[in-house]
């Protein structure tokens, strides 16, 4: 027996990108909405080990189900999934902070692990494109700092191996989330409690994914 993952879609004629709305992280793109839909489906088996270090396993068997439809935007077509929908203006009792918090802290940690399993050096794109392992950091790291200015939030940057100055902004981020939220614009910016759960889960787990795939030997043409 399946169980229905509700998800929000942001389509251009170029790109769409689904996103499970009651799980930050797990939000993938494709061309087409049924290749977003399957490749969503693909990565339960990825994005399962972050929700049970998170305290909240996925279930055993799902299915995808659309909860809402939007259309994307250039964000949405350069490859980000841009939309406050919805879904993402909800609001969040301490329960559900806590669960947010949980799974974007749970993104972060694993990132980390990735991160330092990797080698420097990565598999590069066919024209040679792609950043190394520790471009990738510190690109996330500048991206955080940059998600939390969003919330509304003056931390100050965090540089790769600056530990405290790390947890202080992770720390900075993780309390926004976990406050009980009306589901309005933090700060008078954009974002909701949800969507910079989403993001920022979304954006650490596609870079560490993509550290695994390309820490892996290239496959010999068929």
């Amino acid at each position: 027996m399946t169980e229905p993952i509700a998800v929000a879609v942001e389509g251009t004629p170029k790109k769409t990108f689904v996103t499970a709305i009651d799980w930050p992280g797990w939000s993938r793109s494709a061309k087409t909405l049924p290749e977003a839909l399957e490749a969503l489906v693909a990565y339960a088996t990825r994005y399962a080990p972050i929700a049970k270090a998170a305290g909240h396993p996925l279930p055993a068997n799902i299915e995808a189900e659309v909860f809402e439809t939007s259309d994307g935007n250039g964000g949405t077509e350069f490859g980000v999934p841009s939309l406050v929908t919805e879904a993402d203006r909800r609001s969040t009792s301490a329960a559900d902070g806590q669960r947010l918090a949980a799974l974007v802290e749970a993104s972060w940690a694993y990132l980390d692990k990735v991160a330092k399993a990797a080698p420097e050096a990565l598999r590069k794109g066919p024209r040679g494109g792609g950043r190394d392992t520790s471009k990738i950091v510190s690109h996330t790291l500048e991206s955080d700092h940059g998600y939390s200015r969003a919330m509304g939030l003056k931390v100050p940057a965090a540089k790769p191996g600056d530990r405290v100055a790390i947890r202080r902004l992770r720390a900075a981020v993780l309390e926004v989330l976990a406050a009980p939220s009306d589901g309005s614009q933090l700060s008078g910016n954009r974002w909701t409690v949800r969507y910079a759960a989403h993001r920022i889960a979304w954006h650490s787990l596609d870079h560490a994914w993509e550290i695994e795939d390309k820490s892996k030997p290239e496959e010999p043409a068929s």
